[in-house]
């Protein structure tokens, strides 16, 4: 299995995290101080361009070279470990990487234009970064640090119904980077097993997309919305408590239309959501309020999490 740091970490803030559910951001920092983890912040890092990328509002060209800005902002504080909290600026920062390092041409356009615009400073040399070395999830680094999640875990939440959701972006895209199988995704598994909790394991479409699309929720929303749907239903027949996931696009189309697709199914879906930092968070002892962030949830976490109990120790 690859190397997984945990310490020279640029921790890269994502915009829907910051917008839509800024708790997974407070909880992430929540998990990695209580597990030592060595990571920084900058309010000079910009967005990977995700949303508009897949849009067709950025070109490749616009969003490597952005992406060549952050390496280097990140280079510049001695980071060189940039760390996701999202699956799509994952999908999009290892991509920049990989042709910034193999494609001559691209990498020569970029710093040109650095140069023509006095941004000298930010040109990318070949091999500055490696994609598998030095671009993360959270979850990777999460399961580097799976014995010591073990060991900081205050409540106990195996008596809920958990099933898992990975994103397209984190398991389909960097196959060869990816932790915890692809046909068959248990990463996130693998950490709720961590602490202390079983998951139902597979099911029906858990492999399957969210059904966002990214333009695909408003250009094409009877699509969008029936491959959510497929999988609500599936998870709904299991009679599943909590859905985790690890990026919050797929928090968005599952938390934010949950209701909305129950009335298209004549269907009252009862599953709340949670990125895998919260539950962490959650287990770890996280304030609702001030760590997991519970008011920015479309689906009240309390009309499943009632109360907590102590794990026995």
């Amino acid at each position: 299995m690859k190397v997984i740091p945990d310490s020279d970490i640029l921790l890269f803030r994502s915009c829907l995290v910051s917008v839509e559910y800024p708790g997974i951001e407070s909880s992430t920092k929540f998990v990695f101080d209580k597990l030592g983890i060595d990571y920084a912040i900058s309010e000079n890092q910009t967005c990977c361009t995700g949303l508009g990328h897949y849009s067709d509002v950025f070109d490749q060209i616009d969003t490597t070279a952005i992406g060549a800005r952050n390496f280097k902002i990140a280079g510049n504080l001695g980071r060189k470990n940039l760390v996701m909290m999202c699956a799509t600026c994952y999908a999009i920062n290892k991509k920049s990487v990989k042709l910034l390092n193999k494609k001559d041409d691209l990498r020569n356009h970029i710093n040109k234009l650095f140069d023509d615009n006095d941004l000298s400073h930010l040109k990318y040399e070949k091999d500055d970064l490696n994609p598998t070395e030095n671009i993360f999830h959270v979850v990777d680094i999460l399961y580097g640090k799976k014995d010591e999640i073990k060991d900081n875990i205050k409540y106990d939440l195996s008596d809920y119904a958990i099933a898992t959701h990975h994103g397209c972006h984190y398991c389909k895209v960097h196959y060869e980077d990816t932790i915890g199988g692809v046909r068959d995704p248990n990463i996130l598994d693998e950490l709720i097993e961590a602490c202390g909790c079983n998951t139902i394991g597979w099911y029906d479409y858990k492999r399957a997309t969210c059904g966002t699309g990214f333009r695909q929720r408003y250009s094409n929303p009877d699509l969008s919305f029936t491959a959510t749907a497929d999988k609500m239903n599936s998870i709904d027949d299991e009679n599943v408590d909590i859905l985790v996931h690890l990026c919050p696009n797929c928090h968005i189309q599952f938390d934010r239309y949950q209701h909305l697709i129950g009335e298209r199914e004549g269907r009252k879906f009862r599953a709340i959501h949670l990125n895998i930092a919260q539950f962490i968070a959650l287990a770890m002892g996280g304030d609702f309020d001030k760590v997991i962030g519970v008011k920015a949830h479309t689906v009240p976490i309390d009309s499943v999490i009632k109360e907590l109990k102590e794990v026995n120790k």
